[in-house]
């Protein structure tokens, strides 16, 4: 027994030295990490600034007192999500949504690849009890269409979707491809199109302030689901404009390639949200099948954070060029807004115009004023400011339905493109004005520091 001991101890001091450690707590090494700016984002880096109204408030709104708080280092698109790339994210559900529905009628039919039919869509795995945990991921699948018992079940991304109704390779494909379509009796003028209420995004989070602040329970009893229909209300246009002919921009405007560098709209405060919990989960699949650590999740910048961005590193501006007038030194407007008392052209935009049109702000960021208002993370509360907190403030009730919107749209006033002014709108409404660019969290204190060329 002693000869046992004594052998069991010589082996755990050999995997001791093995590791080079000598004993010593030098840590649970991992991987050399270097920060990588997302694609289309610029970075933000953080400190103290007076946010609020600089100057007297001639609108008596009273509800931006100046105050003085520091907010952390954070990356934000330098433009507003266009239509381009909110239709990747459409199209993403769409694709999903076919694939999931072909999947399940294969498997159902008992069709498998190999006979040139449906069950060349069949889910990947032969049996899904030998997959492992990490292919089971949810990364690897899609849950928009809610609880459908096919859970854990890899989707087959391999084979492109056939759009053409003439090169359906079977009746069974043409089935489901027709649950997918507007009934024929809606259609007209031989267009019969995608119905747009079966694109729904659905995602699950974890509340980590309600799980905070309830301080215990299960982790489980925090985890949210969300399922939220993700086209763009198109109707928008015609709707927020009584009295006015706006149909080609209803008509166009969203799918049209001649506005795909516009910034999208008629997309509601949770519509946006589930854009970011896509974009995450779109970037993190990358990442996992490149064996590389997940990002931090993109999400609406808080009110604080959007403000400094939006003020360019400028003190107590009213513009995000600094200000105090809407023109520069040759009379030329710098933001799309409603000009001279209504003449929308004065600024040479009727409507909205590109995502990087005008010049950007010291932060490299484009249309912080005017093109569409945008919407962030915080709750609308006039008194808000008097009672947030000074370090990286954000106030969101999640049973506040008024969301913040900031930086005024083409059709405000100057007023509104201030960067102190806040309005707001419910988060279940979609306006022909308001758009959203996302953001995410610098990874560590001192981006100085982090960005540094790593040793060799």
């Amino acid at each position: 027994m002693k000869k046992y001991i004594a052998f069991i101890a010589i082996v755990a001091l050999l995997s001791s030295c093995g590791k080079g450690d000598r004993g010593e707590l030098v840590g649970a090494k991992g991987k050399r990490w270097n920060p990588e700016k997302p694609y289309g984002m610029t970075l933000v880096s953080g400190g103290a600034y007076i946010m609020g109204k600089s100057d007297d408030d001639f609108a008596a709104v009273n509800d931006a007192p100046t105050k003085t708080v520091t907010v952390r280092s954070f990356y934000m698109d330098e433009t507003e999500i266009t239509n381009e790339e909110y239709r990747q994210f459409v199209e993403w559900v769409r694709d999903s949504t076919v694939r999931t529905k072909l999947a399940i009628l294969a498997d159902e039919l008992g069709e498998t690849p190999g006979n040139g039919g449906i069950g060349e869509f069949a889910f990947s795995d032969a049996d899904p009890e030998n997959m492992t945990p990490y292919e089971q991921y949810m990364y690897d699948n899609y849950f928009g269409l809610g609880e459908t018992g096919f859970e854990g079940r890899k989707l087959n991304k391999d084979l492109d979707i056939i759009w053409d109704t003439s090169e359906y390779p079977d009746e069974y494909y043409a089935e489901v491809m027709d649950t997918m379509y507007i009934p024929m009796e809606e259609a007209y003028n031989g267009q019969r199109t995608i119905d747009v209420d079966k694109l729904e995004f659905r995602y699950t989070y974890l509340d980590i302030q309600e799980a905070a602040k309830k301080n215990g329970g299960r982790r489980k009893d925090h985890i949210k689901t969300e399922t939220v229909k993700i086209y763009p209300d198109t109707t928008v246009w015609i709707k927020d404009f009584a009295y006015s002919y706006n149909e080609p921009m209803h008509n166009d405007y969203f799918w049209h390639d001649a506005y795909g560098e516009y910034p999208v709209v008629g997309v509601t405060w949770m519509q946006a949200k589930a854009f970011c919990e896509w974009r995450t989960m779109y970037k993190n699949a990358h990442q996992k099948s490149k064996k590389r650590q997940f990002v931090n999740r993109f999400r609406l910048p808080g009110e604080a954070e959007w403000e400094y961005a939006a003020r360019g590193g400028l003190e107590s501006g009213d513009y995000p060029w600094g200000g105090p007038y809407a023109k520069n030194d040759r009379g030329c407007f710098l933001a799309n807004f409603k000009p001279l008392r209504g003449d929308y052209g004065a600024d040479q935009a009727l409507y909205t115009v590109e995502a990087d049109a005008y010049e950007p702000n010291d932060y490299n960021l484009y249309n912080m004023a005017g093109n569409v208002s945008e919407w962030v993370a915080s709750s609308y509360d006039p008194a808000s400011y008097e009672y947030m907190s000074t370090i990286n403030p954000n106030v969101n009730d999640k049973d506040n339905r008024r969301k913040v919107i900031r930086g005024g749209s083409w059709k405000d006033v100057a007023y509104f493109l201030q960067v102190s002014s806040r309005d707001y709108e419910y988060q279940d409404s979609a306006r022909s004005y308001i758009g959203f660019r996302t953001v995410q969290d610098f990874m560590g204190v001192d981006e100085k520091i982090n960005l540094r060329k790593p040793k060799k």
